[in-house]
């Protein structure tokens, strides 16, 4: 199973139809992405049949310039890193890998695809450090891997880093990263409440406000009113 395999395949599905579609939805465009115009559903598949391809090839999958051929490596790598089939050591270098080619993972759809089981779930049971020096990064998608990681940590109710690294992340100024913390304080809200509330009772009154709805998503209305009135009273 080789990159150029791979490539081959996805080919097949390309359409001047998806292509507009994919154009409009790759938000993080550098001027040197380009995309072949297939469906992200193909994407999936295809990585799905590709599920063996040795790490050497994925790597060379993540060189390309094409958008649908980097997800489609993250996508090799998030199935391999969640199959039980796969070693710990294979495991370790999908983690490795990822940190490693960070740069080609420049899209937040990137980071959602891959970090929660390639990078997060690895860290289940292992010091969390990387995660805080991501969330102290200059690149918008290495921060937003350091929060979306923890959401296998939430799932596993260890709610400790979301709320700490929401705590680095609370004033950043894109709103990529604005919308994950919201979200991912809200998941873990999810699993204490009062946690949440803790949190919001000490930030709602100068984070973002898409930060602070997205927060409050699940809360009954009168508690959203009470934090969007904290937030309109700054």
């Amino acid at each position: 199973m080789t990159a150029k395999e791979y490539i081959g395949k996805l080919s097949e599905f390309k359409s001047e139809k998806e292509l507009n579609k994919v154009e409009k939805f790759f938000k993080g465009n550098d001027g040197v992405t380009k995309t072949f115009g297939v469906k992200f559903g193909d994407v999936f598949k295809t990585a799905k049949e590709f599920i063996e391809m040795p790490l050497s090839e994925i790597n060379k999958l993540l060189d390309s310039e094409y958008y649908e051929v980097r997800m489609g490596a993250v996508s090799i790598m998030d199935f391999q890193a969640k199959s039980k089939k796969t070693s710990e050591k294979i495991k370790k270098e999908l983690f490795d890998l990822y940190l490693s080619r960070h740069d080609r993972l420049n899209n937040w759809d990137f980071v959602d695809r891959g970090s929660y089981n390639i990078i997060g779930e690895y860290l289940i049971d292992k010091p969390r450090d990387i995660l805080y020096q991501l969330a102290k990064s200059s690149i918008i998608w290495e921060r937003r891997t350091a929060i979306v990681s923890t959401y296998a940590f939430i799932k596993k109710g260890q709610l400790d880093d979301t709320f700490q690294i929401a705590e680095i992340l609370i004033d950043d100024k894109e709103e990529l990263i604005n919308k994950a913390v919201g979200s991912w304080i809200r998941e873990a809200g999810k699993k204490d409440k009062n946690k949440l509330k803790q949190f919001l009772d000490k930030h709602a009154e100068t984070m973002p406000r898409v930060t602070l709805r997205y927060a409050i998503e699940k809360f009954d209305k009168p508690t959203k009113e009470y934090y969007l009135n904290l937030k309109n009273e700054k």
